[in-house]
């Protein structure tokens, strides 16, 4: 078993409001500090007060990652404050064994009146390096940030990209770290920095603990070892299976509905079923499935197209089924409809959250009808998760032997 790097019992942080009322009470809290000759930290909530972060704990080993998720104000980056030491919690323990590297916000400790290169060894003495052994590192560093000729410009000039860029070179080159703090340090910056970074977080893994805060659970999905869910502070879901820890953040948010068009035309009775003909809202991965709706025209609409389109949770189209085949039949009241039921296939798509939209368009004039958006949520099982919305898996074929 690896060794313990971080240790959280039952941690909890708690704020004020009123910012007249916070400055009292850290007066108040001071002042007892000083006649009980100890740190004073208050464990009753007192006006306008509030828990952050209530009652949590976690372990985290020598090479092992751990993915905090939960919507904003959820109590993540509270709880990586206190792991860095920025703040103290008020109330439970928390043990850091090893040298710690932190990304916390962009360009967190650096002087923005000093350039890239002056800041690497400011922060190098500050962490007790001396002189020699930062400018050893100091080329590695530079070739992992990649801002070139910035390296020697003032830091107020960068963009949070290039903040971003030499901080997480500093954290992962220079400090070389037992544990690692890393918070959406992967939002900003382009795909082949991002990659450079999500490799250089599974390296250091190997020999170190990771704390991984981020809202893209494609990255959580990645690398980290376990998540820890957070809801209003309290833990609402830890486990060691990625896939079920992403699945219960993903449940955290309802889907988007919208509808659009100019009218003409409308769905309804939309149903997801298993094959045999069972009505469902989950299918384990690669399952196949049928989709049923019931589409209306109003009178003098006779030719349309009928499109079917699969959205992830962040309602990006992930399948498109064009031009479903259809004929409308004329009712009594001189509409036109059709109950439809189409094969959508094997649904090899990620563990996630995903809905329907359907669009039906008036062929020659081009005119959108009806488009509904979020349309029957439903959810992909699967024991893992991978990089990638299709997941498929393949079988090689024996290459025919060469003369």
């Amino acid at each position: 078993m690896g060794e313990v790097l971080i240790s959280v019992k039952g941690v909890g942080k708690k704020f004020c409001r009123d910012l007249k009322k916070s400055l009292w009470y850290g007066l108040c809290d001071a002042a007892a500090s000083v006649v009980h000759g100890q740190e004073h930290r208050s464990e009753v909530l007192r006006k306008d007060e509030f828990w952050a972060v209530e009652d949590v704990s976690f372990e985290v080993k020598r090479g092992e990652c751990i993915g905090l998720i939960g919507k904003n104000g959820a109590g993540k980056t509270t709880i990586l404050k206190m792991l860095n030491g920025l703040i103290l919690p008020d109330r439970g323990q928390i043990e850091m064994r090893g040298r710690v590297g932190g990304l916390i916000a962009l360009g967190a400790g650096f002087n923005p009146l000093l350039t890239g290169r002056e800041n690497v060894f400011v922060n190098g003495a500050i962490l007790g390096m001396n002189r020699r052994t930062i400018e050893a590192r100091l080329d590695e560093i530079a070739a992992f940030a990649d801002i070139g000729a910035f390296m020697d410009a003032p830091v107020q000039s960068y963009s949070s990209g290039m903040s971003v860029r030499l901080g997480f070179a500093v954290a992962v080159v220079l400090v070389k770290p037992d544990i690692l703090l890393l918070d959406e340090v992967l939002a900003v910056g382009d795909m082949g920095f991002i990659i450079k970074c999500l490799n250089a977080v599974r390296e250091l893994a190997r020999d170190c603990a990771v704390v991984f805060v981020s809202h893209n659970m494609q990255f959580v999905s990645s690398f980290c070892t376990h998540v820890l869910l957070l809801t209003k502070g309290r833990v609402h879901a830890h486990t060691e299976s990625v896939a079920e820890g992403v699945e219960a953040y993903l449940r955290l948010f309802p889907m988007p509905t919208e509808a659009s068009g100019s009218g003409g035309a409308a769905f309804s009775h939309v149903v997801l079923r298993q094959n045999e003909g069972q009505k469902i809202d989950t299918l384990a991965q690669g399952e196949s499935a049928t989709l049923e709706f019931y589409l209306k025209c109003d009178p003098g609409i006779n030719d349309t197209s009928v499109s079917v389109y699969v959205m992830d949770q962040a309602q990006t189209p992930i399948i498109c089924y064009p031009d479903i085949p259809h004929s409308l039949s004329r009712q009594s009241d001189g509409s036109r409809s059709e109950m439809l039921r189409m094969s959508l296939g094997r649904l090899d798509l990620n563990a996630g959250r995903y809905s329907f939209v359907l669009a039906v368009m008036e062929r020659g004039s081009e005119r959108c009808l009806c488009r509904q958006q979020g349309l029957l949520p439903f959810q992909v099982t699967s024991t893992s998760m991978h990089w990638g919305s299709i997941v498929r898996q393949v079988t090689l074929q024996p290459l025919p032997n060469s003369q």
